[in-house]
């Protein structure tokens, strides 16, 4: 089956996410007619997994069982619930007698970290963790579990830039997805923003945050603020010109929603425009809302977020899902700074919206008006009347919590050396295969690559081909030839709101020889143009 050009018109209007399957339908056809293995280079689900956690993980939930049993053990197939008196010893003991357990020496090392580092008492760390993992209550508090936050926060503060003066105050939620609609419901819920309002966005960007601001319910007014930087040999940078973030200076921008590093090209913010965005905040649009969703930030060196370098203005949402392989956990954190802007900006509101939200919350609290914003996203986020069932499950938050312990335990870095080595070398087969120059570029955090075929195109054969290919042929041809020729399925960038003939190519979920293949696809389609295009000019 093919698909003509009308068709491929069509289907430009899908979401690139949903324009994925129709292309993996595709490559199935292929795949069956000539028996080709399909390469889904277009999700960025990863292939690897974190192990030393996970066997800690289960290894522990081995030990807390056996607590159970000690509490209760009236009847074969019942126990109790775990308790906190003497649990550290107890386990201390359990990890002597299985030593050669695969997650032994990580998971003592883990609770080592909290008793030595963190300062825990261990009866209450050990309790905690032995308690949640089991499962047997409600989370309490209902934001995170006391310890598990500590934990996640000093994750955070390794990981994000710093902490703030005052540190933030973090909600563990079901992974970024359930972050953002959490944070778009409440924003608008209280106040801070409203329908029609103006807002930022850093593009290309997570399609998402694109289609979510059109809904009805929100309406919001888009500015888009692109990236639009690239060298002097025409080369994307996927950095922003200072009349671009100097757009943030109009105060009736409301907010700013960014991904940084971003998705889909994968390159964290330069630390001037990092700068540049305090000093609009500090001198010209102070109530600016930061919304920025940092996923990617471990797999860069240095990286500094926003929510550690503008945290009072800034909501920062961090998921597990990429860096340690657990999209399937669902595990995220929505992190507010102690001291913020929202907290003030709610306190300021006028008396009719103020009486509203306090009839809103008068049933989880006597005094709603002191109600902090992280607490009424976690209220907003089970419609304020399931507020004490609120919270991520305890047996995630656990292993939230050892993911986090993984990397603090780490001393010499090495699992993000290892995760930076696996992208390194798929993208060297990648520009392999395309036959470029390696990018060389000490921002970028390559678990995604947005390739620019047209900027390509004009680079290797010269504009007049390039405006011959735009004439001739839609954007999102290449991904059509792709699957249809090559069982290879990349998504558009075009969908991002990236130039309309970039494609995006995940380095995160696919074996290194897939890569090469990739590249040489790529690089076949561009041959097959410029033939056309010689033809044509005889």
């Amino acid at each position: 089956m093919t698909v003509d050009r009308d068709e491929e018109r069509r289907l430009e209007g899908l979401s690139p996410f949903e324009l994925k399957n129709r292309l993996i339908d595709l490559a199935g056809e292929n795949e069956r007619a000539n028996a080709l293995a399909m390469v889904n280079a277009g999700r960025g689900n990863p292939n690897w997994t974190a192990t030393a956690p996970r066997e800690a993980f289960f290894l522990f939930g081995q030990f807390a069982v056996t607590e159970t049993r000690r509490d209760w053990d009236e009847f074969e197939n019942l126990g109790g619930m775990p308790q906190s008196e003497g649990i550290a010893q107890r386990l201390d003991d359990f990890l002597k007698a299985n030593a050669s357990a695969p997650g032994a020496a990580a998971l003592g090392s883990y609770v080592a970290h909290g008793v030595e580092t963190l300062g825990f008492d261990a009866d209450a760390w050990v309790g905690e963790l032995a308690d949640a993992v089991i499962g047997d209550h409600y989370p309490v508090p209902d934001r995170m579990l006391v310890h598990a936050e500590q934990v996640v926060h000093a994750y955070l503060d390794a990981e994000m830039g710093g902490a703030p003066q005052g540190g933030w105050d973090l909600y563990a939620v079901e992974g970024g997805t359930a972050a953002m609609c959490y944070l778009f419901d409440s924003a608008q819920v209280n106040g801070l923003l409203n329908k029609g309002d103006r807002i930022a966005i850093m593009v290309p960007i997570f399609t998402p945050y694109l289609e979510i601001p059109h809904l009805e319910r929100y309406d919001f007014d888009i500015v888009e603020l692109q990236a639009s930087k690239d060298t002097e040999d025409g080369i994307h940078t996927w950095q922003y010109p200072d009349d671009e973030i100097d757009k943030l200076k109009d105060p009736s921008i409301k907010a700013l929603f960014l991904v940084n590093p971003s998705n889909p090209p994968s390159v964290k913010l330069a630390e001037a425009t990092l700068e540049r965005i305090r000093g609009i905040v500090a001198n010209d649009n102070p109530g600016l809302t930061v919304i920025t969703d940092d996923v990617y930030g471990t797999f860069t060196n240095g990286f500094t977020s926003l929510m550690s370098s503008q945290a009072s203005n800034t909501i920062g949402v961090y998921s597990f899902s990429k860096y340690f392989g657990c999209t399937g956990w669902r595990l995220g954190v929505i992190a507010v700074a102690r001291d913020n802007v929202f907290d003030k900006r709610i306190a300021a509101l006028d008396e009719s919206r103020t009486a509203v939200l306090r009839e809103r919350y008068s049933s989880i609290t006597l005094e709603p008006e002191k109600l902090k914003f992280i607490d009424r996203i976690v209220a907003d986020s089970r419609d304020v009347a399931l507020n004490h069932t609120a919270g991520l499950s305890t047996p995630q938050q656990v292993q939230m919590t050892f993911f986090a312990l993984h990397t603090l335990t780490d001393a010499e870095g090495a699992y993000k050396r290892d995760c930076q080595a696996i992208i390194a070398r798929r993208l060297k087969a990648l520009v392999e295969g395309l036959d470029v120059p390696y990018p060389e570029d000490p921002e970028a955090a390559n678990y995604y690559v947005e390739l620019d075929l047209l900027s390509w195109a004009e680079r290797n054969w010269g504009a007049e081909f390039a405006d011959w290919m735009q004439a001739n042929f839609e954007p999102v041809d290449p991904i059509f030839r792709l699957a249809q020729e090559e069982s290879v399925v990349l998504l558009n960038g075009g969908g991002f709101d990236g130039p309309q003939w970039s494609v995006r190519v995940s380095m995160a979920n696919l074996r290194m020889d897939a890569y090469k293949r990739i590249g040489a696809a790529l690089r076949a389609i561009g041959d097959e143009y410029h033939a056309e295009f010689q033809r044509q000019q005889r």
